[in-house]
């Protein structure tokens, strides 16, 4: 049975639970979900009290122990791909990995491998475990930076409940074109599709809430006298493209950016120096579903932003005296 499933999530019912059904108590105790308690009730040992199996309506009496177990499950639609990870953390729960610019997170149509899932797989492959790749957010592809990975749906489920209250931190890193007028400032418009060119979006006043907090650390005379901007950015919301399109609304679009940056009319040696849009998910927060613990990571700069950086500040105006 150990082989089949994780290891248990265990409750000892205290007398303020006695009398209660197990679906209460395990969500009150825990904050399983409800999905989530009615696929592991389907399988033989995944809901037992003292060790014999029950159903979520079932009550318990003052020391019971409940253990919710689920089963361990694959990524089989996912083919194993060996490649170099840049592992931040990892413990049996979760997996946080520094993802590189020009890797999808997902296969999608078209993409099913080099993504950061077929190496996912492999390095679990490789240890031996038995896991099903269960990204809690992605990045595009062109954004470099952290991604945090579940191992087991109650993992998933609570870091996405964390995700949607607002209680994990991730912030960015970019550089922009010009300098925006306000220093510090929040950006609080509506994002959709655009309805002319559907794999874009727009701020629009029918869009879906959408908020980005930013900072600028820093501005730059770049090549040509063109200004530029390192900003720090938090995201409130998770919208697709919310950065590249906010950053864009008040006009200072991403360096590099294809689809929401100034095109031709952009610094063509910071274009080519970055070689894809300048953002960097730089910190990511949570607290930890199992241990309680709040816990944060910092990805530092890839060498192609640490590049643009160094133009920006001059490095090519001296290289051309």
């Amino acid at each position: 049975m150990n082989e089949m499933y994780y290891p248990p999530l265990t409750v000892e019912v205290t007398v303020e639970d006695a009398g209660k059904d197990v679906r209460k108590v395990l969500e009150r105790r825990l904050g399983v979900s409800r999905k989530l308690l009615s696929q592991v009730k389907l399988t033989e040992h995944g809901l037992t009290v003292n060790e014999q199996r029950v159903y979520t309506t079932a009550k318990v009496a003052a020391g019971d122990v409940i253990r919710l177990r689920m089963e361990r499950e694959e990524s089989d639609d996912i083919l194993p791909q060996p490649m170099p990870l840049d592992i931040v953390y990892e413990d049996e729960h979760l997996l946080i990995v520094n993802k590189p610019a020009g890797m999808i997170v997902h296969p999608t149509h078209g993409h099913y491998t080099g993504t950061l899932a077929n190496g996912v797989v492999h390095h679990w492959r490789e240890k031996g475990e038995k896991v099903r790749f269960r990204p809690i957010h992605r990045l595009d592809e062109e954004t470099s930076g952290l991604v945090a990975i579940a191992k087991t749906g109650y993992v998933h489920q609570q870091l996405s409940e964390q995700l949607q209250a607002g209680q994990v931190t991730k912030l960015y890193r970019a550089y922009v074109y010009g300098v925006p007028a306000q220093l510090e400032g929040v950006v609080n418009e509506p994002i959709d599709r655009d309805k002319e060119q559907p794999h874009l979006r727009v701020v629009t006043p029918d869009g879906y809430p959408s908020v980005t907090k930013y900072e600028v650390i820093d501005s730059f005379e770049g090549a040509g006298g063109k200004c530029a901007a390192s900003v720090k950015l938090k995201l409130e919301t998770g919208r697709t493209h919310q950065i590249r399109v906010h950053m864009k609304h008040i006009g200072s679009p991403l360096i590099g950016d294809k689809m929401y940056g100034p095109g031709e009319s952009g610094e063509a040696a910071w274009e080519a120096a970055v070689g894809r849009q300048a953002l960097h998910a730089e910190t990511l927060g949570f607290t930890h579903p199992m241990t309680k613990t709040r816990m944060e990571w910092v990805a530092a700069l890839p060498p192609e932003l640490e590049e643009l950086e160094r133009l920006l500040r001059g490095g090519l105006e001296k290289e051309q005296q």
